[in-house]
């Protein structure tokens, strides 16, 4: 009978290299391991503490399937090498199940059955509705800020406390808000992405910020559901009834603090009610469906596309400001209060930033004399058109010839506070004639300038203002490699090893572990003449192509020709 150890690491390398990589993957195998051949993979696979670690993961769909005599196999136990071809789970396995059914023989049973679905009532729809659209404000303000600045990860993975201040203090973090949930729900949609040491937002987080609040609804819903695990999925693409999340990996340990963050985000977004009630615009997604917002619409404040101008600089929009004109807005003014009625406040440095980003006094004058009711005031004119004349007064370009960055400006007094700003100090900046030189690349001065407040801009190489973006290379990170390309080293190491066809890699792979273990086997030698013979050795070493061992009944030392060898079992 072939052994459970020889099965498996002939279907592990009968996988081609992605089925592999995934196996391995899924096991949470590392991928510097030292295996040197198929057979020692399959002897970690099976080791009960690597078993444990897989059963942990398994959803309750696959305990269940797994502890069931006869029952259909999920598909899952395959992938994760528990089981056999013929859908038998091997024998270290069995053994590990029944050991885990008999300490927590619950986690083993099927779901109970769950009451159905009731729709919630208008009071519960009304608060999850308004509280999806103040998730949405706060997601926005933090990819808002993230845009210029990525927000920079602990060795944990979450946000740093310095960037968690800066958030609060720019008002894109309230009380109530959980920066590592809305950054989670924000990654789930393709919104922004962790990025080793940073989360930065992607083109499609820059997009959102413009879109509707219906359309960041279904794009963080979908994704949501998305990036749920597979034991909260059903086969049709739906969702399993969240009555049922709390037990659905009934032994990973981690699973109740997976599961609270899931249920945070659902319910802050609008996507969980209370059970066993459901909101109206969350059934067809449970179902598998698209997203459907046309019943949370109706209960979602009304969006505004007007404001009023003040002769104190500020804006006042009466009423929560349409995504698209909301950003823009932002863009030259800063926001002074986080509510449904706003207050944007203009300043020349605000202004000064919008023109760093593109804007020009016509199009700044343009967009607010559609926005206003009340026109634009005269302090407001005053400032945007005093604002443009001083702004591009600092010049930065490249030098072809010298390979540096040129700062030029007509205004001496400018540039000498320039020269000696204490904040420029990393830019290394030295003077050339009437300008300053640094061997910092254009854009990184460009931005250092900016930062500092300077009415900067950037020129090309004929001279002419060109726009640059500061997030261009944040907003397509490299992609992770893919689990092939972790394990590449390991699976051609195991390809590289013993064989797993026939009887002569696994007699060499037999031998090697006996001597390993100094273990006492029985080896049946076919000797001169044609005859065979058993004899019971104590394995001592393997080399050569000979076999050493004392031979207990005689009572001496023999070496035995490897070639001459037909079996070997344990005594």
């Amino acid at each position: 009978m072939v052994s459970d150890e020889r099965a498996l690491a002939t279907w592990l390398a009968g996988r081609d290299d992605a089925a592999l990589a995934a196996t391995l993957a899924a096991r949470g195998i590392s991928a510097s391991a030292t295996w040197s051949d198929f057979f020692d993979a399959a002897e970690a696979l099976l080791d009960p503490a690597s078993i444990d670690r897989a059963l942990a993961r398994l959803p309750r769909s696959a305990l269940t399937s797994l502890a069931g005599e006869g029952a259909p196999r999920h598909p899952v136990l395959a992938d994760l090498g528990l089981i056999r071809d013929d859908a038998r789970p091997y024998g270290a396995v069995t053994e590990r199940v029944e050991a885990l059914v008999a300490a927590h023989p619950s986690a083993f049973a099927p779901h109970e059955a769950s009451p159905p679905r009731v729709p919630a009532d208008d009071r519960a729809a009304a608060a999850a509705a308004e509280r999806a659209f103040t998730t949405a404000g706060s997601l926005a303000d933090v990819l808002l800020a993230g845009l210029h600045v990525p927000f920079t990860r602990t060795g944990a993975g979450s946000v740093t406390a310095a960037d968690r201040k800066r958030l609060t203090e720019a008002g894109a973090l309230g009380d109530e808000d959980d920066l590592e949930d809305l950054l989670a729900a924000a990654g789930a949609a393709g919104l922004a992405v962790p990025a080793e040491r940073s989360w930065l937002v992607t083109d499609a987080g820059e997009l959102w910020l413009a879109a509707p609040t219906t359309e960041r609804w279904v794009s963080i819903a979908e994704g949501f559901r998305a990036a749920l695990p597979e034991g909260l999925r059903t086969p049709d693409g739906g969702v399993v009834d969240p009555a049922l999340w709390d037990s659905a990996y009934p032994l990973d340990p981690d699973w109740p603090h997976r599961v609270a963050r899931l249920r945070r985000i659902g319910v802050q977004w609008g996507l969980l009610a209370p059970d066993p009630a459901e909101f109206a615009w969350t059934a067809a997604l449970r179902q598998g469906a698209h997203a459907d917002p046309s019943h949370l619409a109706a209960l979602l404040p009304a969006e505004i596309d007007r404001v009023y101008l003040q002769a104190d600089l500020t804006a006042i929009a009466p009423g929560p400001l349409a995504p698209a004109l909301d950003l823009r807005l932002r863009g030259i003014a800063l926001r002074e209060s986080r509510a449904q009625a706003s207050t944007y406040r203009f300043t020349a440095e605000s202004l000064g930033a919008g023109m760093t980003e593109g804007e020009t006094a016509g199009s700044i004058t343009a967009f607010l004399s559609e926005l206003s009711l009340t026109g634009i005031p005269q302090p407001l004119a005053y400032l945007i058109e005093s604002t443009a004349v001083r702004h591009g007064l600092v010049r930065v370009g490249g030098d072809a010839a010298s390979d540096r960055t040129r700062i030029e400006t007509s205004d001496a007094a400018l540039r000498d506070t320039i020269a000696i700003d204490q904040a420029l100090r990393p830019l290394g900046l030295l003077r050339d004639g009437d300008a300053l030189v640094s061997r910092v690349a254009r854009d990184a001065v460009y931005w250092t300038l900016a930062d500092a407040r300077y009415p900067v801009v950037a020129i090309d190489e004929a001279g002419a203002p060109e726009l640059v973006r500061r997030r261009t290379s944040a907003a397509a990170p490299p992609p992770p490699p893919t689990a092939a390309q972790t394990y590449q080293r390991v699976i051609s190491t195991l390809r590289g090893g013993h064989g797993t066809d026939g009887e002569e890699g696994w007699l060499g792979r037999e031998l090697e572990q006996a001597v390993r273990a100094r273990s006492e086997i029985v080896v049946v030698v076919r000797m001169p003449d044609g005859s065979e013979r058993a004899l019971t050795l104590e394995a001592s070493g393997l080399g050569g192509g000979r076999l050493r061992g004392r031979d207990r009944a005689a009572d001496i030392e023999r070496t035995l020709p490897v070639s001459s060898i037909i079996s070997v079992r344990p005594a």
